[in-house]
């Protein structure tokens, strides 16, 4: 099973598939490559599996995940 998990991108470097983000999960920052999302731009949000962002999702979507992941936190907390 795999499972990606929506982020905020803050910051791009490089270009082409040499691309990465700063992605922001929630208070945590990671880096991420953005070769599979060449038109992915900062305020996008973005899932990521394995260090790199697959797809990009709406805002909506994105803060719709982060409910279920604290929601999952809660109870196995």
């Amino acid at each position: 099973m795999c499972l990606a998990v929506p982020g905020e991108i803050v910051d791009i470097a490089g270009e082409d598939l040499a691309r990465t983000g700063t992605i922001l999960f929630g208070t945590v920052k990671k880096s991420a490559s953005l070769a599979f999302i060449p038109d992915a731009a900062v305020g996008d949000y973005v899932l990521v599996h394995a260090g790199i962002a697959i797809s990009k999702v709406n805002e909506t979507e994105a803060r719709r995940i982060f409910g279920y992941l604290e929601e999952i936190d809660e109870v196995s907390g």
